[in-house]
């Protein structure tokens, strides 16, 4: 819910409001056939991570950023985080659950994808700073970096990168900008915490 909620609306509800508002998401999109909150990824029948995306315009933190401002007036998704589970984590699961995210993106008629991944430069960061995906997974995947973040504090500007799933107008396809290689992990409209 984060990136759903402005920064104030986010820190006053408590964690358990969180998960009620990601519930009630969900269950609205089932109910409608819209679209889901995000892709859950299954590993052997266990759910093992979590990829939110939808349109841009879904996301309240997006429309308000004033470090993430659009780059231009693209319609377009947003990847804004992973969750692996410890257990699961360095087994590419976050990079099944990216596939999984383009197949699901492309499908349902969206024109690009856009994330905010972090710049590892090939450095070990620790599991907390990598919840957006890392730079190389994106670009591994066709991505191209289209603009930076503002620094914000003591955090360094964040690489803005986008895969085209439909073609502008007279443009071209890039090799390799729409490909999906298919990972140990399936995706699923239920959200980790949803099946009770």
């Amino acid at each position: 819910m984060f990136f759903r909620l402005r920064g104030k609306d986010f820190a006053v509800n408590a964690a358990s409001r969180n998960r009620s508002g990601l519930r009630a998401l969900t269950e609205r999109a089932d109910a409608s056939g819209g679209l889901p909150p995000g892709l859950v990824g299954y590993l052997e029948g266990q759910p093992v991570g979590w990829v939110s995306l939808g349109p841009r315009e879904d996301y309240e933190r997006l429309r308000h950023s004033t470090t993430l401002r659009p780059v231009d007036d693209r319609p377009l998704w947003s990847i804004v985080c992973f969750v692996v589970g410890r257990h699961s984590r360095g087994e590419g699961i976050a990079g099944a659950l990216l596939d999984g995210a383009i197949a699901f993106a492309r499908d349902r008629g969206a024109p690009a994808l856009e994330a905010y991944p972090t710049a590892t430069d090939g450095a070990r960061k620790p599991a907390a700073s990598l919840y957006r995906g890392t730079l190389s997974m994106f670009e591994a995947r066709g991505f191209r970096t289209v603009g930076w973040s503002e620094p914000y504090g003591a955090n360094a500007p964040r690489p803005i990168v986008r895969l085209e799933l439909s073609r502008p107008a007279g443009k071209r396809p890039t090799r390799g900008a729409t490909g999906c290689r298919r990972g140990p992990a399936k995706p699923s409209r239920r959200p980790v915490g949803m099946d009770k």
